[in-house]
């Protein structure tokens, strides 16, 4: 068995696949119409009840999981995501303990997305500012090994 992906429903599919790939800049692999796949393993179902024979209640937030990718500059993405119109913020970034920043939104269909900063460029810049491999590892909560993989 192989993992595929990750299938949200939405309610209006031209603003849904709009958002994901011109804002988010997911690349489409397919597009039926009613289902949409994109590059990475996210589709978007614009009939879902009527694809699983169910009728399914309509949740204003889901919020039992989210949909999550990374960037390189989280800055300059959450300028871009404060300047989409409609989408409602969770909360802007924000550091975790291990350096990582984040911040989480909700997409039109009242999805949870969060983008955050790779552990990779996180890693990178703790080394840059002069953090030993073993420093960096402490900080970032990750091994050694993976750190001295990014020298």
């Amino acid at each position: 068995m192989r993992y595929q992906g990750t299938l949200i429903a939405v309610s209006d599919m031209a603003k849904a696949k709009h958002f994901y790939e011109t804002v988010m800049e997911q690349k489409v692999l397919m597009d039926l119409g009613v289902h949409v796949s994109f590059a990475g393993g996210l589709s978007l179902q614009s009939n879902y009840a009527e694809l699983v024979g169910a009728i399914l209640p309509a949740r204003d937030r889901p919020n039992n999981f989210q949909l999550y990718f990374e960037v390189e500059d989280l800055d300059t993405w959450q300028d871009r995501i404060k300047n989409t119109e409609g989408i409602e913020f969770i909360h802007e970034a924000k550091e975790y303990p291990w350096g990582q920043r984040v911040m989480r939104f909700y997409d039109y269909d009242k999805y949870i997305v969060e983008v955050a900063e790779s552990m990779e460029s996180v890693a990178k810049g703790y080394l840059a500012q002069g953090l030993s491999v073993e420093e960096t590892a402490r900080r970032t909560m990750f091994p050694v090994e993976f750190v001295k993989s990014l020298l």
